[in-house]
Parts: structure tokens; sequence; C-alpha cells
């Protein structure tokens, strides 16, 4: 039964240097954080093997480089694939690696090339100096869904791999199946190939998912109903904000573009969804958004799931689910929200890793905010990490009470 949110980047209880990988994990089996999962030996032992390898290698600068670089974690959410990266991290100090939720990297990526714009081959250069600040790569939650990602991506990899760099992933995706069905995905098939090379691949195949253990349940998840809505509207007073109140509307400047909010007071803000997820967000927009506030609500949640249709969609425009042409354009197959509910996905992603307190007003109970469509798969870490969000476990991480 993992406390999968008690060791992350920002709030790790582990500070001690140079203590392998399963010295920390028993440490905390010994503390009552985690018990033992026995379906979490084989990765725990190949990230054992890879800090030992990078100490001798800290000793030995004369050392070949290994056939195999670092590791790929996959499997079902839930599966403790984060914990035990931050636990390898907790190792080998930050000092010595990148950890990154993966979109943190790939928002990086672009500033660096935006610096580097005028440099032959800018990929290769950002490679070699990630390969110079960095002993290894540490990414989670590791997901491609974006043309323009994937491009970028295929070749970054490879040239890291070419600097035998190691990389500790995670993912809820097999390798085989990044960006499946993606457009011109013919072309990101050679860093599937470099990853499937250069990395081990674990399937973390667990039976349970951690997030659903007992936990100490704090309600953040409102019905918008007459009686739920006011006591939504009470949690939020305790934040000093007003649901209800048109004349404490305002305007917050994210990147440039503008999202109208219910209500703001210091580091707690209030949105309705429609402004939220509805309209031209990025995976960006979340990133700033998290870094601003730590308490978050979020108003009017439709049902998001749906019946899906099938229609065709033209090159570059986000990505769907299934097929693509030699032309650019394909046929996806989408329910009416699930746009919306892409974004959304994004938003809670992000709201969990930067360990921000989130509280929704939803038309429906979770089990039945998205119950059919293209992004079933998707969704199942979201309702996940909702249930784990809604506890006095994860709300302890948070800064909501500052």
């Amino acid at each position: 039964m993992n406390d999968i949110a008690v060791i992350s980047n920002e709030t790790c209880s582990f500070n001690h240097l140079e203590v392998s990988p399963q010295a920390l994990y028993q440490q905390a089996v010994v503390a009552g954080q985690v018990n033992e999962d026995l379906s979490q030996q084989a990765a725990l032992n190949a990230l054992q093997a890879l800090f030992l390898r990078l100490q001798y290698a800290h000793l030995h600068a004369d050392v070949n480089p290994p056939t195999d670089l670092g590791l790929y974690l996959w499997g079902k959410v839930g599966r403790g694939k984060t914990f035990l990266m931050d636990v390898f991290v907790s190792s080998i100090g930050i000092d010595r690696c990148l950890r990154q939720h993966f979109h943190h990297f790939m928002q990086d990526v672009h500033g660096r090339l935006t610096q580097l714009e005028g440099v032959k081959d800018p990929l290769k250069q950002i490679a070699k100096e990630l390969a110079q600040q960095y002993e290894v790569l540490c990414f989670d939650e590791f997901f491609v869904n974006d043309i323009g990602d994937a491009m970028l991506l295929g070749r970054l990899m490879m040239f890291i791999f070419d600097e035998n760099m190691p990389v500790v992933a995670t993912s809820n995706t097999e390798p085989n199946a990044l960006y499946k069905d993606g457009l011109q995905r013919d072309s990101f098939i050679p860093a599937i190939k470099a990853i499937e090379k250069n990395l081990t691949i674990i399937n973390m195949a667990g039976e349970y998912d951690h997030r659903e253990r007992p936990l100490d349940v704090v309600q953040n998840y409102f019905l918008t109903t007459q009686s739920s809505g006011l006591v939504l509207n009470q949690v939020a007073q305790h934040y000093l904000l007003n649901l209800q109140d048109v004349n404490r509307y305002g305007i917050l400047d994210v990147l440039g573009r503008e999202i109208m909010y219910l209500d703001k007071h210091e580091k707690h803000i209030a949105f309705d969804f429609q402004e939220l997820c509805m309209g031209p967000r990025s995976h960006f927009d979340y990133i700033e958004i998290a870094k601003q506030f730590h308490t978050i609500f979020v108003n009017n949640v439709p049902i998001l799931g749906g019946d899906t249709f099938e229609r065709i969609k033209a090159r570059g425009t986000e990505d769907g689910s299934v097929g693509s042409g030699s032309t650019g354009q394909r046929h996806v197959l989408l329910a009416p929200m699930d746009d919306a509910a892409r974004r959304f996905i994004a938003l809670v992603d992000e709201l969990y890793d930067q360990k921000v307190c989130l509280y929704l007003a939803c038309e429906v109970p979770l089990s039945k905010l998205y119950t059919q469509g293209s992004l079933s798969f998707q969704f199942e870490r979201t309702r996940s990490r909702l249930i784990e969000m809604a506890s006095k476990q994860y709300m302890a991480l948070t800064h909501s009470g500052e």
C-alpha cells in the first residue's frame, strides 16, 4: 500500500545523499510510509544497479559507457513509478540529475531553442549542454501527443543517447505505443527504436492502484446542486473567495493570453470550467497557473465523456485517437467534449505535479465524469489522481493554507 505522494521532487523526505535506492525504500517501509510491494522489486533492483553504476563512474572517470543507459518504467496508474523514480533521485542527489515532469522538460526545450536561434543543429547543442550539466535525466509522465513535440523529441532523444547520458523515464504507455496513431508518426519511430535500444524497459504490472488505498478523505469534489453549492461556497469563503459575486470577476494574464476568473485572493483563485478548459489553452498555461496559485476552484464542470463520432482532422490540429494518412489528414474518433476533456486532463496533471489544492464543482459524480470516449485511457490517470487529491495526505503536501 504505497503512499505515492509521500516522495516528490518538491517535498522529498529523503535527504541522505549517496544512500542507495534500496536503503531509502526500506527506510520508508520501516517508517510506515509505504508497505513493500513485490511487483515493484524488479524496478527497484534496476534502479539500485543504475545507482551503483553511477557511483562507480563518479569515482572512475575512465569507465566505459554501458550498453543500456537507463530505465523506462511503464504501467497503469498508481503502481509506484513516480515513487520509485523519486527514491532514485533522492539517492543520487538533485544536484546530479535533472528531474522534471515531461511537460516541463518540453517547455524548457522550447525556451532553449529560442535562445539558440541561428545555431546549427540546436537540438544537438541542447543534448550536449544537458550532458555537461547533469549526470542523469529523469522524466516523469513521458507521453507524446503533439506533432511538434514528437518531431523535436525524436531527434533530441537520439542526441541524448549519443552523449551516453543515462535516462530514467516513467510512463503509462509502453514505448512502441508512444504517439500511437499520431500525425506523421513514421518520423517518430526512430526515437522509439532508440528508447528500446538504450533503455531497459520494465512493465510495472502490479495489481493495485495505490492511490486508491484507504485515505483520510477531504471533500473537494462537489455536485452543482443548490445544497452542494452552499457547502462549496463555504469552503471558498475560507480562502476569502466568493464564487457568486460578479463584481469580483477579473482577467488573469497567462503567457500573453487573457483568462477570466471568478474571484482571486493572494494565492487562491476560482475559474469557470468554460474559461479554463474550453478555449484556446495549452499545457503551458496550466504550468504557469500552477506556479502562481496554491488553491484553485473550478466551477461548472460538465460531463466530459460521451458517444464517439468520426470526423477528419487536418494536419497540425490537436491530436485525436485513430488513423493517420500519408496526406497529413486522418480519421479520428472523438466525443463531443474530448477537446475540453484533454485540457482538463492536462490541468489535473499539472496541479497534481506541483501539489496544488483543487476544488471542483461538477454536474455528475467522479465515477460518471468520463465513462466513454477516445480519452478513456488517459482519463483513468486523472480519475486516480483526483481520488488522491481529495485526501488529508495530499493536502498536507500542498501550500493551500498559506
